[in-house]
């Protein structure tokens, strides 16, 4: 079981995670663990501080690294009481690596890990260098602070837990999680407004079904993320037969 320990000044924003939708299934079966600290708590001074100005100038403040050890302190020995190893640090930072499904499906099979979420201009530099082991980044734009970038990670992580989703196959279908973006979904009614859903999926025939979406996907991720593409055919991850679909899309 993955258990999560998040140094945040925001504790609040993720109690949503444990008591709504998909990712409550995960902590409510015990396959999944959250835990929140908040570095104001470890600032030892009368008013509880956790950030200052910028040596050097500019707007903005920064993060103090003396709370932020303490508090990490305090999470990793809450670990060790509970007989885990100590934990790899992950900051969300836009100076991160992207998120990619390959990335979540590995935190998902893994112990864990403290999410750092930094606030204000960011995090002074000697605590990324010294405690950091990891930096990810949700994609290149800036958000206020890396709580949703961990809510984020940790909803995609939850829903990959054993017995979370309705179906064990939901997730092996998703986008990217076989390098492609999924196929386009349809239910009833078979009609609507003059859009019909395709007759195939409504043949009964689980071949040719497999074979439209799989068609699908290719199409799509080809003509929204051809650079998806490109790394599947240098990992020689594409079939003859997908070769085939593509070619016919030219």
């Amino acid at each position: 079981m993955p258990r999560f320990d998040v140094l945040t000044l925001f504790g609040e924003y993720f109690e949503p995670l444990r008591t709504q939708g998909v990712c409550r299934r995960a902590f409510d079966r015990g396959a999944m663990a959250l835990q929140h600290w908040n570095p104001r708590d470890f600032s030892i001074d009368t008013h509880h501080t956790v950030d200052d100005r910028p040596y050097g100038g500019g707007p903005g403040m920064v993060m103090l690294v003396e709370p932020l050890e303490r508090a990490l302190r305090a999470a990793q020995s809450s670990r060790e009481t509970a007989g885990m190893d100590t934990a790899p640090v992950l900051l969300f930072s836009p100076a991160g690596a992207k998120l990619t499904q390959e990335q979540v499906k590995r935190w998902a099979c893994s112990a864990g890990a403290v999410l750092v979420c930094g606030r204000y201009e960011g995090i002074d530099q000697r605590f990324i260098d010294r405690h950091v082991d990891e930096e990810i980044s949700l994609g290149d734009y800036v958000l206020s602070g890396g709580e949703i970038a961990a809510m984020a990670f940790l909803d995609a992580v939850a829903r990959l837990q054993p017995g979370v989703l309705g179906s064990a196959d939901s997730a092996q279908q998703d986008s990217f999680s076989d390098g492609l973006l999924d196929c386009p979904h349809y239910t009833r009614p078979p009609t609507h407004t003059g859009l019909h859903v395709p007759a195939v999926l409504l043949s009964g025939d689980h071949a040719r079904i497999a074979r439209w979406r799989r068609d699908r996907s290719l199409q799509l991720t080809q003509e929204r993320r051809p650079d998806l593409i490109a790394i599947m055919r240098r990992e020689n991850r594409l079939s003859a037969r997908d070769e085939q679909a593509l070619a016919s899309l030219d």
